[in-house]
């Protein structure tokens, strides 16, 4: 409450005389909230509220500039107050991908996945070293690191022993040599539904936000994000096709793709396995240490996502074995695969 009557006198600060109300906008896993500012005129702004003593803006601002810069549509930024952790942000609306598309009707998404792939390829084409983070081994692998101590300690309470420990470390380390092995491009780091917004006519679609944790790294990874969204499921034919689009129009772009789409869908799959470990822990580590549970119910899918892609490749029969162990633990638990995050509990 305290925070909103600040913003309040920011607010009024900026604009003298004129009046306005203030609404909760949105939330996300951080300590960032997001507040909708309606003036008497009838337009709207959104607010950022990012503590100083726990969230940093000028990493958001930074990617803002880059993004901007590469001709896609991200929120403006109209003000800002550093000292407070306050940002006044053009207003992108309140139409998320995921609450315009429909599963079951992919010929309609179909407009909504190629405005997103256009403007991946944009961020990615105006890519640069040495401008934002390297997703490098350091960072992949403490990603990789929240799948044991959290996923499987602290959520499904499965303790690997010495011999297990090595073989996971093992395929990890096969996963990170493919991973950086890709070349390396401007990286969203959460490009899904919930991050791309529909924003009304006359504008570029999608609205693009939570960008503030981008790197500099594998090409395919913002693809997986995309896909294989952990908040909305679709046909493997389907997604193949849309891939394949991609790799057509990231080539005809100058993009560093692989020629061989082949190659290309491997490591595409590959980087997709490390995001899937990676994210399962990040939900569990929510959930366990944030008291977040609302991600518990998205984790039968990434689950899936997992299983699919490491039941496929002999390279990863490690890992497909701590899975077997998994659902052979919440079998004993008295749930399903698809009922874990329900035993779990009582999605980032």
């Amino acid at each position: 409450m305290e925070r909103q009557k600040r913003i309040e006198s920011w607010l009024g600060q900026l604009w003298p005389g004129i009046s306005f109300t203030l609404a909760p906008a949105s939330a996300d896993a951080s300590f960032r909230r997001y507040f909708r500012v309606t003036r008497s005129d009838g337009s709207t702004r959104i607010v950022m509220d990012a503590p100083p003593s726990h969230e940093d803006v000028k990493p958001w601002l930074h990617v803002q500039q880059l993004f901007e810069g590469a001709g896609v549509h991200v929120p403006s930024v109209e003000a800002q107050d550093l000292d407070q952790g306050f940002l006044l942000l053009s207003d992108l609306g309140n139409a998320t991908y995921l609450s315009a598309l429909d599963p079951a009707d992919p010929a309609a998404a179909r407009r909504y996945y190629l405005d997103a792939i256009d403007a991946l390829i944009r961020i990615q084409a105006a890519s640069q070293p040495g401008q934002l983070p390297d997703y490098d081994r350091a960072l992949l692998k403490r990603e990789l690191d929240l799948f044991p101590d959290w996923y499987l300690d602290k959520h499904v309470k499965l303790s690997l022993d010495d011999k297990q420990r090595k073989s996971l470390e093992d395929v990890f380390d096969r996963i990170m040599a493919i991973n950086l092995a890709e070349p390396k491009v401007h990286v969203h780091r959460d490009y899904h539904s919930r991050n791309l917004m529909v924003v009304p006519a006359g504008q570029a679609n999608p609205g693009i936000i939570d960008f503030q944790d981008a790197v500099y790294g594998p090409i395919s990874y913002d693809l997986v994000s995309l896909f294989k969204d952990a908040y909305i499921a679709w046909d493997e034919e389907i997604v193949l096709d849309w891939l394949i689009t991609y790799w057509e129009r990231a080539r005809k772009a100058g993009l560093p793709i692989n020629a061989d789409f082949a190659s290309f869908h491997r490591d595409y799959e590959w980087m997709g396995v490390q995001r899937h470990v990676k994210v399962l822990g990040i939900f569990a580590r929510l959930y366990h240490r944030d008291g977040k549970d609302g991600y518990l119910k998205d984790m039968p899918l990434v689950a899936h996502y997992l299983r699919r892609a490491v039941t496929r490749y002999d390279e990863l029969a490690p890992l497909r074995k701590v899975l077997d162990l998994v659902e052979n633990k919440i079998t004993v638990l008295g749930y399903t695969m698809d009922q874990q995050a329900v035993g779990g509990a009582s999605t980032k």
